[in-house]
């Protein structure tokens, strides 16, 4: 009896298990992180749950997947998750739960950076704002107060991931833990204290028994405990602080952000490639995308100063979650390539080989006659031609070829023979859009009060810092206060003044007796500056009303936490007099009126507060625009178009879409459409969209939108023309392909035991899914010319529209060989290529 209640017992503890998963180790030795005994080479990609929506996060990490991706990797957001002390939050788009499981349905694993700091260009670096507000607090360090609310909030998330048996040993995916984030970068502010607190965190971290390894990026100082790892655009010269840990890359920038009055910045895919090789090459054995979906800083989440809604990053998959190529489909092409080494780079440590000036092969050897060979060029100017094992191989400049059986190069970083798009954005260049203009809807208006208009005002014998004055419940805070001038200003008889304001950001409005008299703002890079404008005062009382503007809390740097926005100086002078106004009385609003009164919400749509008339004001400060619109047909993302407008924020159905800034244009020079792969990347490097807005399309996700009307609601601050906003959706894109006969098969044809003599290359074009080809524009088989949208036929060329249209048409992809016997052989004797143009659409 007692054995069978003990098989009872083991049986319903298998599938307990069952039902959970299979449990998995997690340890790490000094080559790689060891899942179930075995050493992996993994690639991953940062994908954070509240940058798009729940209905959207399958299909993003199904292409993630697709993309030969093995972990996910994501922040959490301490200010959303416990907006107030003990009162936390995980719903919509920061159900993390539901996130983390919906990686495990893919199969794929889960790198949880707990922190909780987080930076990542979000609001306040993910610090919720009420923890500034302990008296005696100080972020970041030894500081007792901060360390205790640190502590409950790590334990609050790895319970909740126990609770849901998410770790890898409960048979979840969460194979990794990250602790604290990039504090190596700002530890010197901090002195000794930052030392005691580095050890603190990972003491702390480890504590907590996730049975998983913790890890600690940009900390040369991490203790052993934890594994210290690179951040950076290339860590191939990284080196782990302890022989017993292995080399791995937490943040590998595939572009970078984007910030209002800034080009857009973007990483020729060319040098990501090169990157990931080149740590590969060099032992390196767990990479991650920074960011590999970037998405939208909807509502207030954008960090700060002045970092834009858009997040997308310039990331293998866009901020509406289409595919980007070539860089998604090249890299997928190296991942293959990578994975075909794995065992040889996992049980063996490198030979490195000198092949010239700045060639180099590093040699991965099973046996005497068994291995794989990475082959790089890190140099940014000179192709060459190297010999390797009595073999000849072209290394363009600035390149890696892998060489999976130390013969075969199955892959070049700089040689793109994937998929392309005519452009890089979702809504512009490469695709066709369906757009639907609102002129046909009514507008209802409601105009904002200058100055104070409510019952909230508070007032203060001097100038109040913004932060720890509207604890960022509101981007706004009105500065008002009265100049007499027979009292103010002695023996002066003319009217004119200079009115000097000195602010610590991000922007600010200046009204005297309630007219505009000067706009002032910063940048990203420093979001301070000082107004200065030439106003004119009436005999007797004037006001003076002052509006400041924040657009994202601080999220970076030492002390970050503290640093301070708003005014600080406002100075009137004449010729011979001066007045500083910075502690006279000021009378203060937190917030805006249309705030208060909640203009924002669907349930004020018809409320009798709006305005509505056939004359919309446009052009107008501090006015509220509300519609009502009918969607873009479909079922993929719609795009919000505010070029007309000024500043402000957009909300659509009650959801907050994010701030806007059309009229703040980035200069007029240092862009290039073309930039030179070759050589050191960095942020400044790489830059288009020079003279223009930094973002004019505005994300809304199709599950906030509803069948029928929507209601869209605008605040707009400094002026614009509602009129001409558009909604768009996305229907269809031109994808080309330009493939070599002499180019190498695909990567995931290549096998060990076959003769690669006997392989062709194929020309792949593949449609977003759900749709299909629809027509091809061009096919060209001989010398053409140009790029993806602008092929021309060379003086050789052979017609074989037929053949594509027949092999491609009604498909949702294709493959075509480049073989003469497939194509024909317009011109013997000369080296040729397969040019194709075709649509995809629903």
């Amino acid at each position: 009896m007692e054995s069978k209640k003990l098989l009872l017992v083991l049986i319903l503890s298998m599938l307990l298990v069952f039902e959970k998963g299979a449990s998995t180790t997690v340890t790490y030795d000094h080559k790689a992180l060891v899942i179930d005994g075995k050493r992996r080479i993994l690639q991953s990609g940062s994908i954070h749950y509240p940058r798009t929506t729940p209905e959207i996060w399958p299909e993003i990490i199904r292409k993630a997947k697709e993309g030969g991706l093995d972990v996910i990797e994501s922040y959490v957001f301490w200010n959303y998750h416990e907006p107030v002390k003990g009162e936390y939050y995980f719903e919509g788009r920061f159900d993390l739960v539901r996130f983390v499981k919906t990686v495990q349905e893919a199969g794929l694993y889960v790198h949880l950076r707990i922190g909780p700091y987080a930076c990542a260009e979000w609001n306040y670096g993910g610090f919720p704002m009420w923890l500034h507000f302990i008296p005696g607090i100080q972020f970041r360090t030894t500081n007792e107060l901060f360390k205790n609310e640190m502590k409950l909030f790590l334990a609050k998330i790895v319970n909740l991931m126990k609770d849901e048996n998410l770790f890898a040993t409960q048979g979840g995916p969460i194979i990794l833990a990250q602790v604290e984030n990039e504090y190596g970068n700002v530890e010197w502010a901090y002195g000794v204290s930052g030392e005691l607190y580095v050890k603190w965190a990972a003491e702390t971290a480890v504590n907590l028994n996730t049975t998983v390894p913790w890890v600690m990026c940009a900390q040369e100082d991490a203790p052993d405990s934890v594994i210290n790892t690179c951040n950076g655009f290339y860590c191939d010269r990284f080196t782990p602080n302890s022989l017993s840990k292995p080399k791995m890359w937490t943040e590998n920038y595939v572009g970078w952000f984007l910030a209002f009055g800034y080009p857009v910045p973007y990483r020729p895919v060319e040098d990501l490639a090169f990157a990931v090789a080149r740590f590969f090459e060099t032992g390196g054995t767990f990479q991650n995308y920074y960011m590999y979906f970037g998405g939208t800083n909807f509502g207030r989440t954008a960090g700060g100063p002045l970092v834009a809604t858009s997040y997308d990053y310039d990331a293998p998959i866009d901020e509406y979650g289409f595919i980007s190529q070539p860089k998604w489909g090249h890299l997928r092409d190296l991942h293959k390539a990578i994975k075909h080494c794995e065992e040889y780079l996992v049980n063996a440590d490198p030979i490195h080989l000198s092949l010239g000036l700045k060639l180099e092969a590093h040699v991965y050897y099973k046996s005497s006659n068994d291995c794989a060979a990475f082959l790089a060029n890190y140099g940014n100017s000179s192709d060459a031609n190297v010999t390797f094992n009595g073999k000849s191989y072209f290394l363009p400049a600035w390149s890696v070829s892998i060489l999976p059986d130390c013969k075969n190069a199955i892959f070049n970083t700089a040689k793109v023979v994937s998929q392309k798009t005519k452009g890089s954005t979702a809504f512009t260049h490469n695709t066709v859009t369906v757009e639907n203009s609102l002129e046909s809807d009514p507008w209802g208006w409601y105009q904002e009060k200058v100055g104070i208009a409510n019952n909230h005002s508070f007032a203060s014998p001097r100038l109040l810092e913004q932060i720890n004055t509207t604890k960022d419940t509101s981007d706004f805070l009105w500065y008002t206060t009265s100049i007499n001038v027979e009292e103010n200003i002695k023996k002066r008889k003319a009217k004119e003044l200079q009115l000097m304001v000195g602010s610590l950001g991000h922007a600010a409005l200046v009204f005297v007796n309630k007219k505009p008299v000067g706009f002032g703002y910063g940048n990203h890079d420093d979001a301070s500056f000082v107004l200065s404008k030439k106003i004119h005062l009436k005999q007797g009382n004037n006001t003076v009303d002052i509006l400041s503007m924040m657009v994202g809390l601080q999220n970076y740097g030492p002390w970050f936490d503290i640093s301070g926005a708003g005014v600080f100086s406002v100075i009137f002078s004449d010729l011979k007099n001066s007045k500083n106004f910075s502690s006279t009385e000021w009378i203060y609003q937190v917030g805006l009126e249309g705030e208060y009164l909640g203009l924002d919400k669907v349930s004020l749509a018809n409320s009798s507060l709006w305005i509505q008339g056939s004359s919309v004001p446009v052009y107008q400060s501090l006015i509220w625009y509300k519609t009502s619109f009918s969607p873009p047909e479909g079922r993929g993302p719609v795009s919000l178009n505010l070029s007309s407008m000024g500043k402000g924020q957009a909300w659509v159905n009650g959801q907050h879409i994010g701030r806007y800034w059309s009229s703040y244009r980035s200069p007029s020079t240092g862009c290039s459409d073309n930039c030179d792969y070759r050589g050191p990347y960095d942020s400044w490097k790489c830059l288009k969209k020079c003279g223009q807005p930094a973002q004019v399309l505005y994300h809304v996700p199709r599950s906030w939108l509803k069948p029928g009307k929507n209601l869209l609601v605008l605040h707009e601050e400094l002026g614009g023309d509602p009129s001409k906003i558009s909604f768009s959706t996305r229907s269809g894109q031109t994808i080309c392909a330009h493939v070599s006969e002499l180019d190498p098969p695909p990567v995931d044809t290549w096998k060990t035991d076959k003769d690669q003599t006997s392989q062709e290359p194929l020309l792949r074009l593949n449609c977003e899914q759900g749709w299909t080809i629809t027509a091809v524009n061009f096919a060209s088989f001989g010398t053409p010319t140009g790029d993806c949208g602008a092929f021309i036929e060379g003086s050789c060329h052979l017609d074989v529209l037929s053949i594509v249209h027949q092999g491609c048409v009604g498909k949702s992809g294709c493959s075509i060989p480049i073989t003469m016997a497939k194509l024909g052989d317009p011109c013997p004797g000369v080296q040729k290529s397969l040019a194709i143009e075709a649509f995809c659409s629903v």
